[in-house]
């Protein structure tokens, strides 16, 4: 019917936390700390929409390289404005990569990273 969230998970809880939430501005639904699994979870949604479950594991394996490494190749947001969410996100200090158009769709696009090296795709409505 329809994804209903993708789970990340981080090496390092506070910076990914920072990230999500105030430069993405993802809203904080719920947060909690797993005593049994030394895990925090942290529900994250666009609006009032869920969308990402951020997780801390003790000694996560690093993510293989980007960006044909067989996995979850990236997450893509839709916005509004690429331009102004590209200038909004390198105003906060994000390394962004230029504006390019999709081929097929005629749309523009960019890529950033989290803090982990994910690729974030940011894509015209």
């Amino acid at each position: 019917m329809k994804i209903h969230h993708i789970a990340i998970i981080c090496s390092d809880y506070e910076v990914s936390k920072e990230f999500y939430t105030n430069i993405l501005g993802l809203n904080t639904l719920r947060e909690v700390y797993r005593e049994e699994r030394q895990s925090y979870k942290l529900d994250l949604a666009i609006g009032d929409h869920y969308v990402i479950e951020l997780f801390s594991f003790p000694d996560s394996p690093a993510r293989p390289s980007r960006p044909e490494a067989c996995g979850l190749r990236h997450l893509a947001f839709s916005v509004e404005n690429v331009h102004e969410k590209r200038h909004e996100l390198i105003q906060k200090g994000l390394d962004c990569e230029e504006i390019r158009i999709d081929e097929f769709t005629g749309k523009e696009f960019f890529f950033t990273m989290d803090p982990d090296q994910l690729p974030l795709e940011f894509y015209e409505m």
